[in-house]
Formats: C-alpha cells, sequence, structure tokens
C-alpha cells in the first residue's frame, strides 16, 4: 500500500491574528476503512490499550521548520520559536496504527542552537532512538541541518509534540497531536485542542539564565525567589489580551490581541481535548455555565465523571464532553486560571464558547463556577478509573525510592536532585546509543543520573518530594500505573488495586507530598524520568530509566542516528554550545 500524505491541517488559532476555532473529525477517512473504520473490528471494549497497535498501512508525512521571528501572540513582540510560521505549531494528526514521519529543518538563527523533537506520551515501542531526548535517544539537530522522525501512533487519544533541547519549547517550539482511535463515549462534535500555554515576553535563553545563575546572597542568606521567573501571561490556543500599560521598556505592544471563539451547538455532546503545554503553571479549566464530562486523562480512557473545574499540571491532558445548552444563543466565558501553586503576575487566560455568531458582537458577562479544588492537586485517584481495565504486578520485581530535593552547589547555582544528583546531558554522547554498542555503565559520568534495572520485568516507582514546590513527574516509553498519591509516608495503600489510573504525566504535591507509580519493563531502551516543569528540568530533576539493556543491543539503530551526531560534531567544532542548564 503506498504511504498516503495527508495536507497538514493548522490547529486552531495556531495562524497569528486568528480566534477562530475550526472542529476536528471522528477519525481521518483518507485511507482504507475496514468495516467502517481505519482500526477495523477494534473498539475501546476488546483491545488492551497498552498492546500492539493495529497496522494501518499509512504513513502521514509532516515538514517541520523550525525559526526564531518575532511575533505578538498576546499583543507583547517578543523572540518566538516558530515551526511553520506558527505558534503554537501545526497539529499532528493521524489514526491509531498510523505510522507518522515528521522531517525537522533546523533553521534557527539568533543565535544558531540545535533541537529536537519529543512525541509526548507516545510509547516509542522498538523505536526508542526517536524518542527525541537529545543526549540520550539522539545528538541535537544542528543549525542549518535537517532529521527525520518516524514513529507509530501507537496510542489513543490526545497529547503534544515539543522541543526537548534544553528549555527551547517555552520559546514557542510545540503544538498539538491527536491521534484518532475507537471512543468509548459518544459525542457530536469535536472542538479540537484547547492548548493552555504560560507565557513569558522575554526570550526562554534570558529565563534559563536567570534560573541557572548563581544565586544572590542577601543579608546573609540566599535569595531563592531572584532565581524564580514569573510568567507575565495565560495563553489559550496561542492568544490572550495583555494590558499595554504595563509595558515600560519601549516593546511594542498592541492592545486587544484578541482571546479564542469556540462554536458550540444547542443540544449537541462536544468533545474537547485540554493540553497544558505551558512551562511551569498548574492550570484550573472550566467553562461558565457548563459542566465537564471527563473522559480521558493523557492516553486513558476514564470511566465518565462529571465536574465544573479540571486541574492540569504541565504536560497532562484532559479530555472532555461538554453538553451544548438547549436553545442557547449566547456566548460564555472559557477560563483557564493558574493556581497559586504557580509563579506567575497575570495568571487569567481566556476563551470564548459561542452559540450564534451575534453573541460575539459583545463580551460575555457570564460567572466563573466556585473554586474549592486543591491548587496543586489533580482530580482524585479514586475518581479517576480506567474504562479498559488492567491490572498491575501486586509485588513488582523491583522497587526503587526516588528523593526529590533542592540544593545549592559549591559553584553557588540552584539545583533540583532526585537521589541527591543533579542531571546534566552530554549531547555529543546519546546513552541510548551507547548502551547499544554494550556500554551501560557509566562511573565517571554521574551525572546522568542512569538506574540500570536489567531484566526486571515490572518496576515500581515510589517519588519523595521534599521540596517547596509540586512537581509534574512525566515518564516516556511507558503509560504509569498511578498506585498511590498524597502527603505524608506512603501506608502501602494501593488505590483501585485491580484497575488504577494510568498516566504519562502525575503530579507529585510539595512539601512531603509523594506519589507510588508502576510500569511493567517490556519496551528496551533509555527512558527519561523527569518533571515537567522547564525550569526544574532545566536545573536537573531528571533521571534515565536504562531497561532490558540486554534487549536494547539488539535494537536496529538506524545510519540516520550516527549522521545527526557526525553532524552535531561539525557544528559544534566551530559553534561551542553554551550549554548553561542540565540541556533537556
Amino acid at each position: 500500500m503506498s504511504p498516503l500524505t495527508p495536507t497538514l491541517l493548522v490547529g486552531r488559532q495556531v495562524v497569528e491574528g486568528s480566534t477562530q476555532s475550526s472542529q476536528l473529525p471522528q477519525f481521518l477517512t483518507n485511507n482504507p476503512l475496514p468495516n467502517g473504520f481505519p482500526w477495523g473490528l477494534l473498539n475501546a471494549n476488546n483491545s488492551n490499550p497498552l498492546g500492539p497497535a493495529p497496522s494501518t498501512g499509512v504513513t502521514r508525512t509532516y515538514d517541520f521548520t523550525i525559526k526564531r521571528q518575532k511575533k505578538s501572540p498576546d499583543g507583547v513582540q517578543r523572540d518566538v520559536i516558530i515551526v511553520n510560521g506558527q505558534f503554537p505549531g501545526p497539529t499532528i494528526q493521524g489514526n491509531w496504527g498510523d505510522m507518522i514521519q515528521v522531517t525537522v529543518h533546523n533553521q534557527i538563527t539568533g543565535p544558531e542552537e540545535g533541537t529536537a523533537f519529543h512525541w509526548h506520551g507516545l510509547l516509542q515501542t522498538g523505536t526508542p532512538y526517536m524518542d527525541g531526548v537529545p543526549g540520550v535517544a539522539q545528538c541535537p539537530i544542528a543549525a542549518g541541518s535537517s532529521f527525520t522522525y518516524t514513529f507509530q501512533a501507537n496510542q489513543v487519544g490526545t497529547s503534544w509534540w515539543h522541543s526537548h533541547y534544553s528549555a527551547q519549547y517555552s520559546g514557542g517550539a510545540l503544538g498539538p497531536m491527536i491521534i484518532y482511535g475507537p471512543s468509548h463515549v459518544p459525542y457530536d462534535n469535536d472542538v479540537g485542542p484547547m492548548l493552555l500555554t504560560d507565557w513569558y515576553h522575554r526570550p526562554y535563553l534570558n529565563i534559563v539564565e536567570q534560573v541557572m545563575q548563581p544565586v544572590p546572597i542577601v543579608g546573609g542568606q540566599p535569595n531563592i525567589p531572584a532565581i524564580i521567573p514569573l510568567s507575565d501571561n495565560n495563553l489559550i490556543n496561542g492568544k490572550n489580551n495583555f494590558d499595554c500599560s504595563l509595558i515600560t521598556d519601549g516593546t511594542p505592544c498592541k492592545p486587544n490581541a484578541g482571546v479564542p471563539n469556540f462554536r458550540f451547538s444547542p443540544g449537541k455532546r462536544m468533545r474537547i481535548r485540554i493540553i497544558n503545554a505551558g512551562s511551569e503553571g498548574t492550570q484550573k479549566f472550566s467553562i461558565d455555565g457548563h459542566d465537564l464530562i471527563v473522559i480521558a486523562n493523557d492516553f486513558t480512557q476514564i470511566i465518565p465523571y462529571t465536574t465544573k473545574i479540571v486541574t492540569l499540571a504541565v504536560g497532562q491532558r484532559v479530555d472532555v464532553i461538554v453538553a451544548g445548552l438547549a436553545g442557547a444563543t449566547g456566548s460564555y466565558w472559557i477560563r483557564s486560571t493558574m493556581s497559586s501553586c504557580s509563579a506567575t503576575t497575570q495568571p487569567n487566560a481566556l476563551g470564548i464558547a459561542y452559540y450564534t455568531h451575534d453573541a460575539l458582537d459583545t463580551a460575555p458577562t457570564t460567572s466563573a463556577w466556585p473554586d474549592n479544588t486543591d491548587p496543586c492537586a489533580n482530580d482524585p485517584i479514586e475518581q479517576t478509573v480506567p474504562w479498559f481495565p488492567i491490572t498491575p504486578a501486586p509485588t513488582p520485581a523491583v522497587t526503587q525510592t526516588i528523593e526529590i530535593g533542592a540544593t545549592i552547589n559549591a559553584t553557588g547555582n540552584f539545583v533540583w536532585t532526585m537521589n541527591g544528583s543533579a542531571f546534566r546531558a552530554n549531547y555529543n554522547n546519546p546513552i541510548l546509543l551507547l548502551a547499544k554498542a554494550g556500554n551501560t555503565s557509566y562511573p565517571f559520568d554521574p551525572q546522568w543520573n542512569v538506574y540500570n534495572f536489567g531484566s526486571n520485568s515490572s518496576i515500581r516507582l515510589v517519588v519523595n518530594n521534599n521540596s517547596p514546590a509540586a512537581h509534574p513527574m512525566h515518564l516516556h516509553g511507558h503509560t504509569m500505573f498511578v498506585l498511590a498519591t498524597g502527603v505524608g509516608a506512603w501506608d502501602g495503600t494501593i488505590t483501585n488495586p485491580s484497575n488504577p489510573l494510568r498516566r504519562d504525566t502525575q503530579q507529585v504535591l510539595p512539601l512531603g507530598g509523594f506519589a507510588v507509580l508502576q510500569f511493567d519493563a517490556d519496551n528496551p531502551g533509555i527512558w527519561p524520568f523527569h518533571c515537567h516543569i522547564a525550569w526544574h528540568v532545566s536545573g536537573g530533576l531528571y533521571v534515565n530509566i536504562m531497561e532490558r539493556p540486554d534487549d536494547i543491543a539488539n535494537i536496529d539503530i538506524p545510519p540516520s542516528m550516527a549522521q545527526t551526531c557526525h553532524e552535531w560534531g561539525t557544528f559544534t567544532n566551530t559553534s561551542i554550545p553554551n550549554q548553561i542548564d542540565s540541556g533537556e
């Protein structure tokens, strides 16, 4: 079967100045439809979401050019890292089982820098070298060079793609990723993704410099707040207004840049795909006058429950169904508010849900729901039960305790640690490529934070947070069982032991919070496990999980990986990158 190349579809509000949303299909149809669906007779009840995906024989191809360019998403002009001229970048779409092929052209200048793209939440089964983490799965893509990622869409639902090079995605290199598959809950319309992003008016490199500078000493004491960056705004699909009177340094600012609009239909059930693609902020999402029926967390379909506010830490996704109000003709505020768990000067993002075009003539007058939710926590895991039941091993083959901490190191820099060690990547020596060559021990590079779990069949991580900040912990290559969460010492109790929540990113509460996470070691590779707050991972809050190293040796890694390292080596011979952070 010949590969199919669909037209690239622009994500909602990704063209600067556009505030109008468009809707998504139930699935892509420019492909074979055995028994009426791309995935044939498979459905949400008879197919294990952690098992093999179907093979559709279809390849979806995308071409991404990444540049630095001046943009004004909220009216304030700044340098933005854009993909195909857009922020947010293009929406990747595919059906479950499709192959996705993305060619990335690095044309970043002013200054030149490397890049690498990660496909958040996809398992990369058999293709760990396509995970997109520089210094781990690959060398960075050098300035002026290109690289093609090819991987299977082996999960179903909502996610996003982003740069994994330093904090580059905080500069704008990100976009939605939608994988259509069997639905477990009926709905009429797919409103599409709503990307929630805290937004900074300074270039990301300047923020990394602030985070990684030596901690100022004031009155003989370290002044930690001086290195904590505060976001300037909050955006939905790259749009929001900003008060230009607050700009005092002459930066161009256009008032009333606009908020995104989403068409609602009376009496219809509408799916919304909410994504926290931000750098630091924990988001509280709601729609005035409308309940939210939660149907998925990350890539896991769950038994529906109804709420008014959902909480998303960085990297998390929540799919909801909203019932259109019968006979409605007006407009309602869509709200995403960064909680007190976040560091920001302006926490409120707005969008508009409208039922008729005339309703857009005036701003909504609706009121927000009262918020009685915990400022940092996700919805209780007792409430979030997967639709397809999977029981984890009651006694894992190995248990690893990880203590999250923070310290000021010998050079006066504030760093985040896991079991006392802050991570730092070596872009020129990807760990996966070393492991493929049989080098699985790194005594002279302890800062790589590699945990070799050998051939153990299941791994449990007990994560204890001894720091004052919450941490959304993300695991590559796996969907984790979330066995327990809370504050204090874990007492051994597992929530829903026969069918616990599964997701790839889990918030760990501050000041004594814990999370007990488990996964089956069925995917050989080097898999990062890290906080998804950009400034925390810059500061080293990251470990690498080495899984089944004997099987890594048998992975057929394509020659393009070595070629990318050669091009990176040539680039850095004349342009040495100033790697002041962890590199991730």
